[in-house]
């Protein structure tokens, strides 16, 4: 009994549920690798920004740069630019009000963090959809397969071994397709949601760092001393 035997014998039910495995395994790997590839790049780009941001620029010249640059922007790049545009255009509007100036800044940069965070968490669900459904599903073709075999046997008058293996074989092939299908979409959900949360934590601290800094400084403008 070969594996392209056991397949091309088998019954529609079970090679539809093997063609679903197959089919939620080779989508899961596209998922960890571009997953993978989005990850590392954002995290490389906020440890690139960090180095610039603490370097000692100068907040408007480091927003220019980033304007100008026409490699899209990510991470802690959008989120810095998100609250530097809002600080600047609440202060050219003649916005009076310090408390007024923070908040605006302040919601620009919970929305770039939304926006971060969805497009980080984009396709990890269906990794915890097919890590969790794919051994349910191998478990029924499994059933179906186990189920013809003992139909099967109702048909012989002597019933051995070499007529109930290969329908017992059949069933456990969609099990193993199963796992094999799911383990990595699990292993990789829970190393990626892990990363992610680690991202936006540092996100969150950035926008609170980069709070500091900006009401410091619309504060330092407020209380300077009226010439005359």
């Amino acid at each position: 009994m070969s594996i392209w035997s056991l397949i091309s014998n088998s019954s529609w039910v079970v090679l539809l549920v093997l063609l679903m495995l197959i089919a939620a395994s080779v989508a899961s790997w596209v998922m960890i690798v571009q997953r993978g590839l989005l990850i590392r790049n954002a995290q490389q780009s906020m440890l690139e920004f960090e180095d610039r941001f603490w370097s000692g620029m100068d907040l408007s010249q480091l927003f220019r740069e980033l304007q100008d640059n026409a490699s899209p922007d990510e991470g802690l790049e959008n989120i810095f630019k998100a609250g530097f545009r809002e600080f600047s255009r609440l202060r050219s509007l003649g916005t009076s009000e310090a408390d007024a100036v923070m908040e605006g800044t302040q919601r620009a940069m919970r929305v770039a963090i939304s926006r971060e965070q969805e497009k980080l968490e984009t396709h990890l669900p269906f990794l915890a959809s097919v890590g969790s459904t794919c051994p349910y599903v191998g478990l029924f073709g499994t059933v179906v397969g186990i189920m013809n075999s003992f139909r099967g046997l109702a048909q012989v008058q002597q019933a051995t071994l070499a007529s109930v293996a290969p329908g017992i074989a059949e069933a456990l092939m969609t099990t193993a397709v199963g796992l094999v299908a799911a383990i990595p979409a699990v292993v990789a959900y829970n190393r990626y949601a892990s990363r992610v949360d680690a991202l936006l934590a540092s996100y969150e601290t950035f926008a609170d760092e980069f709070h500091s800094i900006l009401h410091r400084k619309v504060h330092s403008r407020s209380n300077r001393p009226e010439a005359g």
